[in-house]
């Protein structure tokens, strides 16, 4: 039988983790108050799994073209953030875990995509191609190992850079996720095998819901200019910032 408050805490994963307020936060603060059997920070980051998984499903055809080698572009883009999101974001991880530093980024996030949004109504563009767009939000995606700090936030605001419209940014940036994701998941299960079997309620619904919601955003980024899209987003970066600093 589900419990409640496992549930809750599934589907806060798979609505938070699409948008650039910090899923982790969430889910920590949640599980901090109604579920005493586990590590807060440990499970936010478990139900990460789920939200993996269904990345994996919606994005199944582009993941089958980076495997085969038929999407190049994507393919070396993917390898090139994923190696430098690890090589930053291990030893920012042990040097730096502080929940005030990561909000702070997040505001910065959030600051840099109402620029963006400036830029793009006014016209003027900056651009950054190839290895060092991969190279910049690899940089960027590693930071976010800091709590508080939106992965998601901080690669669409990197990928801004990029000649991508409002939906290819979303879908470089999940499938950006799934590498480090699974990393992650990978050393949790070593350190504890017992968070995966007691998070199985949960994960179903991070998955489930993460799927509809991500199924959701991306249909509302076909239709919004990238101006808005950039608003809308760095607004919530800047409201997740200021989230952090008086929740805490």
């Amino acid at each position: 039988m589900f419990e409640f408050e496992k549930i809750i805490a599934g589907i806060l994963q798979g609505v938070f983790e699409w948008l650039p307020i910090s899923s982790e936060g969430i889910v920590s603060l949640f599980s901090n108050f109604f579920i005493k059997k586990v590590n807060p920070v440990d499970l936010s980051l478990v139900l990460h799994f789920g939200t993996l998984f269904a990345v994996l499903v919606y994005f199944f055809k582009d993941w089958i073209k980076v495997l085969l080698y038929k999407d190049r572009f994507l393919f070396w883009f993917l390898a090139t953030s994923t190696f430098v999101s690890l090589v930053v974001g291990f030893p920012v991880y042990k040097l730096i875990n502080n929940f005030v530093i990561g909000n702070f980024l997040l505001l910065i996030t959030g600051i840099g995509l109402l620029f963006t949004s400036f830029f793009q109504r006014k016209k003027l563009k900056v651009k950054i191609e190839g290895k060092r767009l991969a190279i910049l939000t690899g940089v960027l995606q590693g930071f976010s190992v800091i709590p508080g700090l939106s992965r998601s936030g901080a690669t669409i605001f990197g990928l801004s850079f990029g000649k991508f419209s409002p939906p290819e940014i979303l879908k470089i940036s999940y499938m950006m996720s799934v590498p480090v994701v699974f990393a992650s998941s990978v050393y949790l299960y070593l350190k504890d095998p017992t968070l995966f079997s007691f998070s199985f309620e949960p994960l179903i619904f991070s998955f489930l819901t993460g799927i509809l919601t991500l199924h959701f955003l991306i249909k509302i980024s076909q239709k919004l200019n990238f101006s808005k899209f950039t608003l809308i987003f760095g607004l919530l970066c800047i409201f997740g910032g200021l989230f952090g600093f008086f929740v805490r």
